[in-house]
């Protein structure tokens, strides 16, 4: 399969497409054909070294980037829910940056129909961004205020 790799730390240069084995499940995993992936400033970030020392985060180089996607499952391992075809989409799972992405099950949801892959991956990691900043950090209810100063980004468009 053909994969963008991080071959060294730096701009763009860094990137190569290269030719790669399809990654093999482990138990609980799901085998994503991806349709469209996310660029956001993590990758960025991480393309240029910010993370080497990450323990969630660093990898050894090579690797591939990407951090979210929306694919279709083309196979599983292990009792998932899932099954071969169904569209989904995950955030915070490395790799997306291919033709096929491994991700542990959990990570996955399941993609409603009338949601195109390009809205549904920009949705990911910037909805759940959105989601928890006004439901778990500070939940907000009925009779609250908050001020959003940078509502031109993706997550600010959300809370706005």
């Amino acid at each position: 399969m053909k994969a963008v790799q991080l071959q060294h730390y730096g701009g763009s240069d860094a990137l190569s497409l290269v030719d790669v084995d399809i990654p093999t499940l482990g138990d609980g995993e799901v085998l994503v054909r991806i349709e469209s992936a996310g660029v956001n400033f993590i990758d960025i970030y991480m393309r240029e070294g910010h993370y080497q020392q990450s323990s969630t985060y660093g990898s050894a180089l090579p690797f591939t980037l990407g951090m979210e996607a929306v694919g279709t499952v083309a196979d599983a391992n292990g009792d998932t829910r899932l099954q071969a075809g169904d569209r989904v989409a995950y955030c915070l799972s490395r790799g997306s940056y291919a033709e096929y992405a491994v991700v542990p099950a959990w990570q996955l949801v399941v993609v409603p129909p009338d949601i195109d892959s390009n809205t549904g991956v920009a949705l990911m990691l910037q909805g759940c961004t959105a989601h928890y900043l006004t439901h778990s950090l500070f939940s907000l209810s009925t009779g609250d205020w908050c001020l959003v100063h940078a509502g031109a980004g993706g997550v600010g468009q959300l809370l706005v």
